[in-house]
């Protein structure tokens, strides 16, 4: 018996097999019910379609990019900057001054991945619950405050403090901006904005690396380099707190920057990706759909497997240089060509994906440079007579390795729906991402140094295993996109539907439905798996 989504008054959304057209047309009918059940963005729409042009489309883009893209790139530099500026610390005389012996440094470049770890469950609800104005500023002041008090410590007691608190307030920067960019923008566009903001990691490595230089040349009785570094970096990011405050957006219908003319137009642009536009209410239903969502958790196998060799260059990166004859100056500008080597990396694998839409290639494509690279680190440090020139050559080809992330997080936010679901996905890549920040650190002793064999031995063969996981989630979402259409079938729809979020230009939704059947689900709060009109990318 063919089935229809049926919208009724009860706390949660009902979508009820009942074979009566008319239950359907009728649900649609109260955009009162839509709006408490559904996604806020409802209000400027209601039950009409609003007429977008392509010059709509693109005032509007350029719009966000302007007051929500340029946010999102300063406060992810930052976030990586006070990441990355342990690794640089270490090197002049952080270690010394602390009295770290042993592992203590792989320890504690691993508390802030583990604290995020065990934050997880927390940040997703924060994330559904608190609107991004008001959580985006504490977690930056927060994590600003952590890096700054890093001067402060004398042991590794409180260094260790200090970088689990770092890593409690960077927890929901990753999955925040990754929603963000999915409430703001079309599916077309999100890997490139993706790109645009996670490519500072190549910036702020390169800015890192002069700092270091800099900041580092200070000699003084009363204060070190290192400590220099740290305080400079926290106190910008806790000044830049308040301004994001009074900058950013939560989401389209609370945008500032749009006009009551414009907001009903940038919802519309967006119904094509199927995906809704924001909500505050943490469904529980999501949360136990995401536990039987196989492709949910290739996501974190990808995410897990490609960040330990991630966590690698950023807190051992300085090391491994320096394990080439080359001293602490010398050391942190040679990391400068990897940052720019980064930064290329992450925007042309984004713009590839942009272009081609295939994301899972992509991410193969990036991962065989990073392959041969391990193969050279390894071959060297085995090798008799140590050669410098082709051990930088893999080190500098770990860089591709960054090229990888962002496409993940597109792929990712592309291919899940609904409010809390996207939340809880964003969190699993974080945890995925710190635990392989976790393990990474640990795969590197001490008693290994100075070439680290037998870690980089097994990042390599983690990064072979990558390349099957890959390949494993297109067969999942080739079997996902299969189970759509039958449901479209079933619920007298047309089984194939053109994906019109993923073109270059702007097309409205359901152009190519004359019966006007298409598109009801697009701003209702609902999961890929419950949206029959949902279409999978690959």
């Amino acid at each position: 018996m063919p089935t229809t989504n049926k919208i009724e008054d009860k706390p949660e959304v009902e979508y009820v097999e009942n074979g009566d057209e008319q239950l359907r047309k009728e649900g649609a009918q109260h955009s009162s019910r839509q709006m408490k059940h559904g996604d806020n963005a409802l209000k400027y729409l209601g039950d009409e379609r609003v007429e977008v042009t392509e010059a709509d489309n693109t005032r509007i883009r350029r719009a966000t990019d302007k007051r929500i893209l340029s946010i999102l790139i300063w406060v992810y530099f930052l976030q990586i900057l006070d990441k990355s500026v342990l690794g640089y610390g270490n090197n002049f005389g952080m270690s010394t001054d602390t009295h770290l012996v042993g592992n203590q440094y792989s320890v504690l470049g691993s508390i802030n991945a583990i604290v995020q770890l065990a934050w997880q469950p927390f940040s997703s609800y924060l994330l559904v619950k608190v609107p991004a104005r008001i959580l985006m500023p504490v977690m930056i002041f927060g994590w600003g405050a952590a890096q700054a008090c890093m001067a402060a410590a004398t042991n590794f007691s409180g260094l260790m403090a200090c970088r689990a608190l770092l890593g409690l307030f960077e927890a929901g920067c990753l999955p925040l901006f990754s929603i963000m960019t999915a409430q703001w923008y079309r599916r077309s566009e999100q890997p490139i904005r993706v790109a645009a903001w996670y490519s500072t990691n190549g910036i702020a490595t390169i800015v890192a690396a002069l700092l270091s230089f800099g900041l580092g040349h200070i000699n003084s009785d009363k204060i070190g380099g290192w400590q220099v570094i740290f305080i400079v970096c926290g106190t910008i990011t806790c000044i830049s707190a308040p301004i994001v405050y009074f900058v950013i957006d939560s989401d389209v219908p609370s945008a500032r920057f749009l006009s009551e003319e414009d907001k009903p137009k940038a919802i519309e642009r967006l119904r094509a990706n199927q995906t809704g536009t924001g909500s505050n209410e943490f469904k529980w239903s999501h949360a136990l759909e995401l536990a039987y969502d196989i492709k949910s958790w290739m996501f974190l196998a990808m995410t897990l497997l490609l960040n330990v060799g991630a966590s690698v260059t950023t807190y051992f990166g300085p090391s491994l240089l320096s394990s080439f004859g080359f001293d602490k100056y010398i050391t942190a500008l040679l990391n400068m060509p990897f940052g720019f080597l980064q930064f290329l990396a992450i925007l042309s694998g984004c713009y590839a994906a942009q272009k081609f839409k295939i994301k899972s290639a992509i991410i193969a494509v990036y991962i065989i440079p990073v392959i041969v690279g391990l193969v050279l680190l390894y071959v060297e440090g085995t090798a008799t007579v140590f050669k410098t020139g082709p051990a930088m050559a893999g080190y500098y080809l770990l860089s591709f390795l960054f090229g990888g992330n962002p496409v993940i997080v597109s792929w990712m936010v592309a291919n899940t729906a609904g409010q809390t679901k996207k939340a809880l996905i964003m969190s699993i890549y974080n945890a995925g991402s710190a635990a392989g920040n976790i393990i990474g650190p640990l795969l590197f002793k001490d008693q290994d140094k100075p070439h680290y064999v037998p870690g980089v031995k097994a990042v390599l063969g983690i990064f072979c295993a990558l390349l099957a996981v890959i390949g494993f989630e297109v067969v999942i979402l080739f079997f996902l996109n299969k189970q759509r259409q039958n449901q479209r079938v079933a619920h007298n729809k047309p089984k194939y539907i053109k994906d019109t979020s993923m073109s270059s230009k702007y097309q409205a939704y359901g152009t190519d439905d004359p019966e006007g059947v298409l598109g009801q689900n697009a701003l209702l709060d609902m999961t890929d798996f419950r949206n029959d009109e949902f279409v999978y990318v690959y």
